[in-house]
């Protein structure tokens, strides 16, 4: 599920989830939150961590500044 479509905007599923990961939180409970199966998820949590828009610490995942900023364009 890709997260960034070629024109560098977002994908609505990587709206939901850095919206969701205002917090940090589990891929587990960004799962829940998304509606996406869990796969999923940590696929795009690798797409937005590389793209630096979401970051990692203790298997939990939060959003960046560079994130936040992304979602209000």
């Amino acid at each position: 599920m890709p997260c960034l479509l070629p024109d560098g905007e977002l994908t609505e599923s990587a709206k939901k989830l850095l919206r969701a990961a205002s917090e940090a939180v589990s891929p587990e409970e960004l799962a829940q939150a998304s509606g996406n199966p869990l796969f999923k998820v940590r696929s795009s949590l690798r797409e937005l961590t590389e793209a630096g828009l979401i970051e990692e610490s203790d298997g939990r995942y939060k959003t960046t500044p560079d994130g936040a900023a992304k979602l209000n364009l």
